[in-house]
């Protein structure tokens, strides 16, 4: 692709890699049957192709409207582009780039302009998460649908029969970062997976004071509170990296996928730049950590009282499991070996609809994509939904009927 970008960015390094980014793209069009908002509405600018061509005349310096904000609003961040492309294009930095620009070119104004501040004021904080849950509960029959349907009932417990946090006895150690939601919404996920972790010889090292791993903020353009929030997570990660921890693991995929770009984001801050490329490097998704160990998980598994009979899972592999970490077919052979039978789910390349902040700011796509989710993960009747991911978690609990589970609780519960 030919570009000419304008003189506000053409020699930053923003500029540089947007440029280098627009002409990999050949606009061959693999990447539009695999984008879930050009499925359901048909629209070109509603595609990868289209919201590149939309960046592209962005960078340049053609006027912006709020109809080129709509169509990158609708974007859901999947990623599921990048797996399709076979040029290499990387979509979701361009975004990034794209996004962080037009929020400057195209300000925002009243409800929407709220709302992203809120988002970005309550989610990466899990005590006003918390506090937040408690009145929302309190409240949930007067709340409107779209809400109600993000709000849990009650908090549920975790499911292991020991609850406590094991004990640091392996000489093998990682750090096993709580979140901001998923701390208060689920805290069981995160004790089920220290519990495997030690099952199979790891310690897992809690770090209270680690903040929000910076995805909210990032992906609403807000580039300053960002770079701030993954300072501080640097600043306290460091003592843990520099003492030998092997891995900086998460149970939220979207996180983990958030903490493999710290050194991408901060690689312009001199004194950041270093540490946040080593934390990026040690950054894993849990299902990561857990099957890299697959003998030793086999045998602790062996221990294990024989398997419930035919209880059958359907796995919904999170955008940011697939397309961003590259970990697509990682959890489905751990849960196999677990006992559990796996259904069929088709079009899994496809996006649940949860998209981090996506559910509240497009509810009605993101209905639509839930709806078409479920009846792909339900078709083979399973017994639950299991997934890796606490946003897309909540999202599909909201519309089914059957259980939906982290697939590390199931593994947990297995597990002797």
């Amino acid at each position: 692709m030919q570009t000419a970008l304008a003189d506000f960015i053409r020699d930053t390094p923003a500029g540089q890699e947007a440029d280098a980014i627009l002409r990999s793209c050949v606009h061959c069009g693999f990447c539009l049957s695999s984008c879930p908002t050009y499925r359901l509405l048909g629209d070109e600018l509603d595609s990868p192709r289209g919201r590149i061509y939309l960046m592209k005349q962005l960078l340049e310096g053609a006027p912006v409207t709020s109809s080129t904000q709509l169509h990158l609003d609708r974007c859901l961040t999947c990623r599921a582009c990048e797996s399709a492309c076979p040029s290499g294009v990387r979509y979701g930095r361009l975004l990034d780039i794209g996004r962080s620009v037009l929020e400057e070119r195209v300000p925002r104004a009243g409800v929407p302009k709220l709302k992203r501040r809120l988002l970005r004021a309550v989610l990466p904080h899990a005590r006003r998460v918390r506090a937040l849950l408690t009145a929302a509960r309190f409240l949930h029959p007067m709340l409107p649908r779209a809400l109600r349907e993000h709000v849990p009932r009650s908090a549920r417990p975790g499911s292991l029969k020991s609850p406590g946090w094991p004990a640091a006895r392996h000489a093998r150690r990682v750090v096993l970062l709580d979140g901001c939601v998923q701390s208060a919404l689920e805290p069981g996920i995160n004790l089920a997976a220290a519990h495997v972790l030690d099952r199979i010889g790891i310690s897992a090292l809690r770090v209270p004071g680690a903040g929000c791993c910076g995805a909210v903020s990032h992906h609403l353009a807000a580039r300053t509170e960002t770079l701030a929030q993954l300072r501080a997570n640097v600043d306290t990660l460091w003592p843990l990296v520099e003492s030998g921890v092997e891995a900086i693991g998460m149970t939220a995929s979207a996180c983990a996928s958030m903490l493999t770009e710290y050194g991408h984001l901060l690689r312009e801050d001199p004194q950041y730049a270093a540490r946040a490329a080593r934390i990026s490097a040690l950054a894993r998704d849990i299902s990561q950590i857990v099957s890299a160990e697959g003998e030793t998980l086999g045998q602790a598994l062996l221990r294990a009282a024989p398997a419930p009979a035919a209880v059958k899972v359907a796995f919904h592999c999170p955008c940011t499991l697939q397309h961003a970490l590259k970990g697509g077919g990682v959890v489905e052979p751990m849960l196999r070996a677990a006992g559990f039978t796996l259904t069929a789910v088709a079009d899994q390349d496809q996006c649940c609809g949860s998209a981090g902040t996506y559910s509240i700011l497009q509810p009605d796509l993101s209905q639509r994509l839930l709806r078409a989710k479920l009846v792909a993960l339900t078709e083979g009747a399973p017994d639950a939904i299991a997934t890796a991911n606490i946003g897309c978690l909540a999202h599909l609990r909201g519309g089914s009927a059957l259980p939906v589970r982290h697939w590390v609780e199931l593994l947990a519960e297995r597990l002797p």
